[in-house]
């Protein structure tokens, strides 16, 4: 009787074979999925992708992907052209809503970029190059990414942008993001270097953003005028307050509302409207149009003290 050898190289490239269908099939089913949703656009500025997100020819993309075009044409995977209508741009979260008029494929389904995790598989689907229907995927490398934007007299920051080492190329701008579900759950905006991208998560605060330039065609922001990065609380506040961990300011915008309301770079923010807040994105839900000139009761932890300020926010332009 002839005795059987395993060899454990051998078993361990079945295992890898395995694995590598298994990620193959996940990233054709994604971009199987996704890929009909997406358009290839153009204007007299230049193009990039789009993204049909409701079933009546709704389509999201980056505000630098249009610019200031009114118009364009989108062009879709099957080859289908559609002129389309800019309806809103947003250039401080660099998102932009558009119309086909001659009609588009139904909409993707949206996710929830809040639920990602390090390491999580992504798949990227836009137009690199003016090569519609394009496919790359990758891994979400980092989340909580900050992106500078703005004009000459305004400057803010992006906050919580996804980075992933999907490849992606000049004409990815605009596109989908999508999870191994196939569910979008950010529109890639930037190539920051050799292996990086970076998108704009669809989240609740997107999600605001996005209804307001359907209904409005603009967003009007307030503005206090700090800039911070998540922190820790010491182990005694937090056993005391039951919060972890809130935004550490790391610079005050001198004159601005922050400034005249007292907060000063070091302080730990813990509360904005009686809400808590644990990021910069925590800040930015309360700063809609809403808080224009309205008082906000801002609570900080200062040397180890309490100290609560009233800030009374100005209205952000984007000019």
């Amino acid at each position: 009787m002839t005795e059987r050898i395993e060899y454990p190289g051998r078993q361990a490239d079945s295992r890898d074979e395995t694995a590598l269908d298994a990620y193959s099939r996940t990233v054709i089913s994604v971009a199987r999925a996704v890929t009909p949703h997406v358009a290839s656009v153009q204007t007299s500025r230049g193009g990039g992708s789009a993204v049909v997100f409701t079933g009546d020819g709704f389509l999201l993309t980056n505000a630098h992907v249009v610019g200031s075009a009114r118009t364009g044409t989108a062009v879709f995977a099957d080859g289908t052209e559609s002129p389309f209508d800019t309806i809103g741009t947003d250039p401080l979260s660099d998102l932009a809503v558009l119309r086909a008029r001659g009609g588009a494929p139904a909409a993707v389904t949206l996710g929830d970029a809040d639920a990602l995790v390090v390491g999580q598989l992504v798949v990227a689907v836009g137009s690199p190059l003016g090569l519609a229907g394009s496919v790359t995927a990758g891994v979400v490398s980092a989340l909580g990414r900050s992106v500078p934007v703005g004009s000459r007299r305004t400057a803010r920051v992006i906050e919580d942008v996804i980075q992933t080492d999907a490849a992606l190329n000049p004409g990815n701008s605009g596109g989908a993001l999508a999870d191994s579900a196939g569910r979008v759950v950010g529109v890639n905006t930037a190539v920051a270097g050799i292996g990086l991208g970076l998108a704009i998560p669809i989240n609740s605060t997107t999600r605001r953003i996005v209804s307001t330039l359907l209904s409005e065609g603009r967003v009007r922001r307030a503005y206090l005028g700090l800039v911070g990065v998540p922190a820790p609380l010491p182990d005694a506040v937090a056993e005391r307050t039951g919060q972890r961990a809130a935004l550490r300011v790391m610079e005050v915008v001198a004159g601005g509302p922050a400034d005249r309301a007292g907060l000063r770079r070091g302080d730990l923010v813990l509360s904005v409207d009686r809400s808590e807040i644990h990021d910069a994105q925590g800040i930015q839900r309360h700063l809609f149009a809403g808080a224009i000139g309205r008082p906000l009761p801002v609570t900080v932890l200062r040397n180890g003290a309490m100290v609560d300020v009233i800030a009374v926010p100005i209205e952000l332009s984007a000019d």
